[in-house]
């Protein structure tokens, strides 16, 4: 059983005395990979923090369990199955990496048809996915696309009506590709809203509206029954779970729009994150080290929540693919055996975009009651071509903040004061390509991993999505509720 005694009797010192003493301390707690600059200086991990946090890794087995991620085990113990996203970017077992180079090639050579115009004209493309078959892509494409966007692209998720009909209303129905996005080919949503989108090419006189078809699934049997062509089915594996998926087929919209040469930077990124994760000492490990960080402030310091600010434009969807991320999978409540964690595990996440925020949510941050580690992700590099002062002011303002944060400041009238000592930590991207957006989102997934780890909890599994999905089936024919329940029902004429 793992021992956090260590952990437990951790001190809170303050930021600024750290400062004073540790002369190093920014060498020691920053460092460099992939093209992003990583500083935990400003958070208050100290040697003897760090020290707690590896024995606690070699207690929980951290370098066993990594092994055996890449290695292909079923780390993924209450579904029996390996966990297989790292082999979607080379690192891996070497069957499963050997498998995902074949459904690669599969979704580029797909993608050349298409480019070669063997769908006729396609001009447009509507992704249906919800969860990790559309945040994924949503993200990459957001943040990648606005100079080499090669196609109109419309990412829906919502079951909402009006979220599709935006869509439709944007696009030329004769023109558009409809990808399909669901691992299990099942996902309710989704397939309602491929089938109003397929009802509207028809009602717009497109003569073979599957021929327009692509399916992104684990579950290829069940896309061909549904009607999809199996040449125009893209596979992956069974053992890439929804929110690690990006690095499959899943990202073809991403592919497509962006060319493939986009996507296989996007990999190696990942790639290059995932070596460093497995092969760097936990001292220097970017994935551990914020591990640590996320774990003193939940464990040590009673922090509940965790925010993350973008300051950058191009990476105003990275706050809502985190949440799913981090809450999915380490907001459990029990250990891989089945007990009782006895501890806090994932906090709540959340962010928004700089310097946005700064007038929305800061005023809680710097001078309310609550404890929030605060991560601000920003690039040195422009994404645009005005003035250079745009930038300037986005990254001082930026850079500022996490020195109000730290600093405070002390003045007679109490409301004017700020207590400081308030952590932060920055990522700070040479430049936002998709090498280093993919080597940013590897590195978040490493850093749910160890937390995981350290917690002694499956980061794999989702059940808890699964009991509102049955009770929502059971309302739409008829099921008994509570008295509060069958009332809404009632009154929105559902009953």
């Amino acid at each position: 059983m793992a021992d956090w005694s260590r952990i437990d009797a951790l001190p809170s010192p303050k930021l600024l005395d750290l400062f004073e003493h540790e002369p190093d301390r920014v060498s020691r707690l920053t460092c460099d990979v992939a093209g992003i600059h990583f500083d935990w200086s400003k958070t208050h991990l100290t040697g003897d923090a760090i020290a707690a946090f590896a024995a606690l890794a070699a207690d929980t087995g951290l370098a066993a369990r990594r092994d055996a991620l890449f290695g292909g085990e079923h780390v993924n113990v209450t579904e029996d199955r390996p966990v297989l996203h790292t082999a979607e970017r080379g690192e891996g077992q070497v069957d499963a990496v050997a498998l995902a180079k074949r459904f690669h090639a599969r979704m580029r050579q797909l993608i050349d048809a298409i480019e070669g115009g063997a769908l006729g004209a396609v001009r447009h493309i509507l992704h249906v996915g919800i969860g990790g078959s559309a945040l994924g892509p949503d993200l990459i494409v957001d943040a990648l696309g606005r100079d080499e966007q090669r196609y109109d692209v419309a990412i829906v998720s919502n079951v909402d009506g009006v979220a599709l009909e935006d869509a439709m209303a944007r696009f030329d129905p004769a023109a558009t590709l409809l990808v399909i996005a669901s691992k299990t080919f099942t996902t309710t949503e989704t397939i309602l809203n491929a089938t109003s989108a397929l009802q509207w090419m028809t009602e717009h006189g497109v003569a073979d509206p599957y021929g327009r078809v692509i399916a992104l699934t684990a579950a290829p049997d069940k896309a061909v029954e549904w009607g999809v062509d199996e040449t125009r089915v893209l596979p992956f594996g069974e053992g890439v779970g929804g929110r690690y998926s990006l690095w499959s087929s899943i990202g073809f919209p991403a592919a497509l729009a962006l060319g493939w040469g986009a996507f296989e930077e996007l990999l190696e990124g990942a790639a290059e994150m995932d070596r460093h994760f497995r092969l760097t000492p936990l001292e220097a490990n970017a994935p551990a080290l914020a591990a640590f960080a996320d774990l003193y402030y939940t464990q040590v310091r009673g922090a509940e929540t965790r925010a993350t600010f973008a300051y950058d434009q191009r990476l105003r969807l990275l706050p809502p693919y985190l949440q799913q991320l981090e809450m999915e999978s380490n907001g459990k409540g029990v250990t891989v055996a089945g007990a009782a964690v006895g501890r806090p595990t994932a906090p709540i996440t959340w962010g928004g975009v700089g310097t946005d925020a700064q007038h929305a949510v800061f005023q809680l941050l710097h001078q309310g009651t609550h404890l929030v580690p605060v991560e601000f992700v920003a690039a040195i590099e422009p994404g645009d071509t005005l003035t250079d002062e745009h930038h300037r002011q986005l990254l001082l303002n930026a850079f500022a903040q996490g020195a109000a944060l730290m600093a405070g400041k002390q003045v007679d009238d109490p409301a004017r004061s700020y207590a400081g000592d308030r952590p932060s930590s920055t990522i700070l991207l040479d430049d936002l390509t998709p090498r280093t957006l993919g080597a940013l989102i590897a590195f978040y997934e490493h850093r749910v991993f160890v937390n995981g780890t350290l917690l002694g909890i499956n980061s794999f599994d989702q059940f808890g999505v699964e009991l509102g999905k049955e009770m929502a089936k059971a309302a739409g024919s008829g099921g008994e509720f509570d008295a509060s329940t069958a009332d809404l029902i009632r009154r929105a004429g559902l009953d």
